[in-house]
């Protein structure tokens, strides 16, 4: 009996990883096709980090780098490219003069706040092709998972305190 529990849970486990990989697909495509529309300039990574930014505040690039799985290096190249497109700048904090940190501009909260509205736009067409009753269950899981990975809910980001300097 143990060993048809196990075979279950190893199949559900199965079932959400499988479901889990066709979800991120889905997911990617909308969000490259919501950048495209924007700013083709910017790039799917890039467009992480400002929402890095724009949910967790002022950061190091090390910070930055460890949450994107990067090396500091290419948080490096990446946050340069972001300065130069006036998305986000550096500043020294005075509390210690020898750290530098990285907040959103002005530009790049606009760009954050247009980017959700268009990825909350099209996702609602996705919603409405799924049942009213499963709503609850699908809100449960992805909340859950979204948990597990980090994510704050927007509800939480950071750069709505911030003061929208350019």
């Amino acid at each position: 009996m143990h060993g048809d529990t196990e075979a279950a849970t190893t199949l559900s486990r199965d079932e959400i990883i499988e479901s889990l990989l066709l979800a991120s697909r889905a997911m990617v495509a909308l969000a490259g096709r919501t950048l495209a529309e924007l700013d083709p300039d910017v790039t799917l990574p890039q467009s992480r980090a400002l929402i890095v930014l724009a949910s967790r505040g002022p950061q190091r690039v090390t910070d930055i780098a460890a949450d994107l799985g990067v090396a500091p290096s290419t948080a490096t190249r990446m946050c340069d490219r972001l300065v130069r497109k006036g998305l986000i700048r550096r500043y020294r904090t005075a509390s210690n003069r020898r750290e530098v940190r990285l907040s959103l501009t002005t530009s790049g909260q606009s760009l954050v706040r247009d980017l959700t509205t268009c990825r909350r736009a099209e996702l609602a067409h996705y919603v409405d092709a799924i049942a009213p009753e499963v709503y609850g269950h699908v809100t449960s899981a992805l909340q859950n998972f979204s948990s597990a990975a980090g994510e704050l809910p927007e509800r939480d980001w950071w750069f709505d305190a911030e003061d929208g300097d350019s």
